[in-house]
């Protein structure tokens, strides 16, 4: 850096305004690193003379030294081997031709020329003009230094920087990274992007690549609307380029060593994608045109919904391609594929990221205006929920549905905007330059690998046709539509660039058309780097084609147990714990001991050693999950001395399966999104995701609805998810009572998931091991307890572990003589420890109690094995916490009914119907619980 830069940077500060700040903080980062600090100021600390008194024993004086050097630098003019510059005006236009460049970097984008159809009106930056710098016609042929702009050489007229400058930020891409604090980061663009001016420049094979990917994505469009007029396909036509980018993506990675890329998006050009990219065979796809199904798919779902795996060949190897199953629910698939990446990620090992890369894909209305996207890019970075970086592309056709007023869409300048929360660097493209998009695709690969954190591409492009192919824009509109009528298309346009390079002929260009036309008509596979899939990472044969009550193994040694319990309940010596958690584990030794009953947690954290010491992993997510929302887990244990923690449970065998147990961040929709990707991937172990309270569980209903309930029924997909959804009226109002058991009950139909209310810490022992060891994979939907984490009579012993299984029913545990009885109480979860103590209490031996732990399936013969000895009863009722309309009554009782004798009636003691799920009042609260038990009792 010359003197003159130096000393008006000086000059401008007086050393005492920001610039002083920035100086000293430069030097100081130069003396703990050198390489901190950018090449000129490592030239200009390099340089600086020895200063009488500044010794490195005292900091502080030297510092202030060199505060004084610099003072006197600014008055005398004077840098060891560099002449004095004589002329001030002149130091004064190189720093502004400094922050002209600065200027560049920050808002060339907003002067790019991105909008293929030009219809953008965008005011000029002032900031952009070399004039609002102060810098004039004269100095267009002076020599400035350029600071650490990447190009030219270290000095440059000023009106070929301008030129480069123009070239680089104001072109096809506009790049927005500098709201990135990361200096490396921002360097590490810089060099990508300034060297080459924004350009690439390619070999034939690979314009011809790209030109192949647009005459495909073109062309299957064309062939489908030609053969299927008017069927909605939810046409890519306009934003072709997605087919060659995506194609350069996966080159990149596989290049790159990454050995699975898992892809999302929502319907626009999904099909497209499918037959381009991941080579399905068109007459697959035709097939479903002509509706056309499988029986064994179940219900089936419309064909722009699908998914699909497969094998892509690059020079860096076969990279397996899965595109992620997805509704018509825009944006909440992305959640779902880090998941799916994580599980991956985890079953290899791949703690950087590198081997697995996640690919979604979202259109611009949605982007900004769905809030899980927010929620997903929060997930990123934590422990959790990361997955090295995601490349997120933006296919921006300018229009959601009919709207396409800026006004009306957002409330920022770009849709991508929502990213900056991340600082990720994002990069608008304008997609009728193939070649820029290219080369963005790529550097989003390396920037990805590198930094492992999300990188955004702005696809700017539009949409030829309207929201689906039945459907007519111009209506509302116009003028966007007039000017696309007239508009070539990608294809068309590169393809006239590349024959007036000479790179290709116009027969070639013929021949290429004609020639993919023909494969469509074959139907078989138009992608040539398709391979068969020869690797599967997860085998999910084991699991296919079983039900719920087949018969498993559950048995565990009742000495082994006790083994277990010992070290899930060991604390190392000198690790501190907090009174009250140490009173847990001092019981749960105890309890090991078999001198005392488990509780519930002690059961549960049994369950997950066993499944551990199986080598499979346990993955447990959600808000207050190590501790416990109501204090009874401790997983995690954290010292009061130092705040280091300990997980007992990684410490169960010297092999065994790996335990993640992990506090969430705030947010349901997300993370049950993610857990369900992951269990979707990974079969092997026990996911669960645990609601802080489970009222607020429908926070993602989106997720429960389309994928939890009924991706096994529309899409084919296993998932073993559980749910741990903390349910039970104890007076804490309408927010904290209810998991809306009604809701999951809807739900249920072709055993589609299990719906189980445990009430023993003997039950969710069972019910978490039968998850895993019996080969069925669906979801389970847990109504897990709150009171009963610590009542006195929910305690099991470690003999009710050792032996038997869940029971779906539990019968009458009092010695009541069944022909006394004329009157028998279904009920499940809570209530049913209020209605044993009060029965107990009013001596009652008429009245048998009966729990249904499991809702669905329904568990028709082990409540008829049950019921036999009370066929002469005719009196049954169903007790239950929640309003009428609520809880399992509405959609549980025709179960009930078919379970009794004929002739006998079934009736109800509850909650009257109600709007909200409980009351807010304690004393009516106190009120409502008492009637419910009276009348399930027939108390007077």
């Amino acid at each position: 850096m010359h003197q003159g830069i130096m000393k008006a940077w000086l000059e401008s500060s007086h050393l005492n305004g920001a610039n002083s700040t920035y100086v000293e903080e430069m030097y100081e980062a130069y003396q703990e690193d050198p390489e901190s600090v950018s090449a000129d100021w490592r030239e200009v600390f390099d340089n600086l003379p020895p200063v009488n008194g500044a010794s490195s024993d005292v900091p502080e004086a030297a510092h202030s030294k060199i505060r004084d050097y610099f003072r006197a630098l600014a008055m005398e003019g004077h840098h060891r081997g560099v002449g004095r510059v004589s002329d001030p005006e002149v130091d004064a236009k190189q720093v502004k031709v400094l922050q002209l460049i600065n200027a560049y970097r920050f808002r060339g984008h907003q002067n790019a020329n991105l909008d293929p159809l030009g219809l953008w009106k965008r005011d000029k930056v002032a900031e952009l003009d070399p004039a609002f710098h102060g810098l004039t016609a004269e100095d267009m042929q002076r020599e400035f230094n350029t600071g650490s702009f990447d190009h030219g050489g270290e000095t440059m007229k000023l009106a070929d920087l301008l030129a480069a400058l123009k070239a680089t930020y104001c072109g096809s891409i506009g790049a927005e990274y500098m709201h990135i604090t990361d200096t490396e980061e921002k360097r590490w663009i810089q060099h990508r992007l300034e060297p080459t001016l924004g350009k690439a420049s390619y070999d034939q094979q690979v314009k011809h690549r790209i030109l192949e990917g647009l005459n495909a994505a073109e062309g299957m469009e064309k062939y489908l609307g030609a053969k299927f007029p008017g069927a909605k396909r939810f046409s890519l036509e306009g934003g072709d380029t997605l087919v060659p980018m995506l194609r350069e993506i996966i080159y990149r990675a596989g290049d790159a060593g990454t050995k699975e890329i898992v892809i999302g998006m929502a319907h626009r050009g999904r099909l497209n994608v499918l037959v381009n990219v991941l080579g399905k065979r068109p007459a697959e796809l035709f097939d479903e045109f002509a509706g056309k199904h499988h029986d064994s798919l179940g219900s089936g779902d419309v064909k722009y919904h699908q998914g699909f795996s497969s094998d892509f060949e690059t020079p860096g190897g076969n990279v397996h391609l899965a595109l992620a199953f997805n509704p018509s629910h825009l944006e909440i698939v992305n959640p779902v594929v880090m998941g799916s990446v994580r599980a991956r990620q985890d079953r290899r090992g791949c703690t950087d990221g590198l081997q697995v890369m996640p690919i979604t894909i979202h259109g611009d209305s949605a982007i900004t205006g769905q809030g899980i996207v927010q929620e997903t890019l929060n997930m990123s970075q934590t422990r959790a929920y990361r997955v090295g970086g995601s490349i997120r592309i933006v296919v921006n056709n300018q229009v959601g549905f009919t709207t396409s007023n800026h006004q009306d869409v957002r409330s920022t300048e770009y849709s991508t905007d929502i990213a900056k929360m991340v600082q990720a660097p994002i990069f608008h493209v304008n997609a009728d330059d193939p070649e820029a998009v290219a080369f963005i695709a790529q550097l989003a690969v390396d920037f990805r690998n590198t930094f492992k954190r999300d990188i955004l591409v702005d696809l700017v492009c539009y949409r030829r046709h309207g929201h689906n192919e039945a459907d007519e824009p111009s209506a509302t509109q116009p003028l966007m539509y007039s000017k696309i009528k007239k508009h070539p298309t990608t294809r068309k346009i590169y393809a006239d660039q590349l024959i007036s390079q000479q790179s290709i002929s116009a027969e070639e260009v013929t021949s290429m058309v004609n020639g993919y036309r023909d494969a469509l008509d074959k139907g078989d596979c138009v992608v040539k780097e398709w391979r068969p899939m020869t690797l599967h990472t997860v085998d999910w044969t084991p699991y296919l084609h079983h039900e719920w009550d087949e018969d498993y193994d559950a048995a565990v040694p009742l000495a082994h147990l006790k083994e277990l319990a010992a070290k899930i309940s060991y604390v190392p010596e000198g690790f501190k714990l907090q009174s009250r958690v140490e009173k847990i584990y001092t019981d749960r030794k105890t309890m090991a001991e078999g001198e005392k009953l488990l509780d519930w947690g002690a059961a549960e954290t049994l369950a997950y050693a066993t499944i551990l010491e199986l080598r499979k992993r346990v993955r447990i997510s959600g808000q207050d999950s190590g501790r416990g929302t109501f204090f009874h887990r401790h997983a995690v244990l954290h010292n009061q001395d130092d705040g280091t923690t300990y997980l007992p449970l990684r410490n169960v065998a010297d092999k065994q399966g790996p335990f993640d147990i992990n506090d969430s961040v705030l947010s349901e929709a997300s993370v049950l999104a993610f857990e369900y990707g992951y269990a979707t991937a990974e079969p092997e172990g026990l996911s669960i995701w645990e609601a802080q309270f489970g009222d607020f569980a429908n926070c993602a209903q989106v997720v429960i609805d389309q994928f939890l309930s009924s991706g096994e029924q529309k899409w084919g997909r296993l998932c073993g998810l559980t749910m741990l959804l903390p349910h039970g009226y104890e007076g804490q109002g309408p927010e904290h009572s209810s998991a809306r058991l009604e809701r999951f009950l809807q739900l249920c139909a072709n055993h589609n998931m299990q719906v189980c209310v445990p009430s023993t810490p003997a039950q969710v022992y069972h019910m978490l091991r039968r998850q895993v060891v019996r080969p069925m994979r669906r979801p389970l939907v847990v109504m897990s307890p709150k009171s009963l984490l610590r009542h006195p009579l929910a305690v099991s012993s470690l003999e009710e572990l050792a032996a038997g299984t869940f029971q779906n029913v539990i019968a009458e545990i009092d010695s009541l003589e069944p022909k006394k009885v004329n009157r028998v109480v279904f009920c499940s979860g809570k209530v049913y420890y209020e209605l044993l103590e009060r029965r107990r209490k009013e001596n009652i031996d008429n009245i048998a109690i009966i729990r249904i732990e499991q809702l669905y399936p329904f568990p028709h013969e082990e409540l008829a094995k049950i019921l036999a000895e009370f066929q002469h009863v005719t009196d049954f009722v169903w007790c239950q916490e929640e309003p009428q309309n609520q809880g399992a009554w509405y959609c549980s009782q025709h179960h009930f009914w078919a379970a009794i004798p004929k002739g006998a009636q079934l009736s109800y003691a509850g909650r009257e119907a109600s709007a909200a799920p409980a009351c807010g009042y304690p004393e009516l609260h106190v009120h409502q619980q008492e009637s419910l038990i009276i009348s399930a009792l027939n108390l007077k």
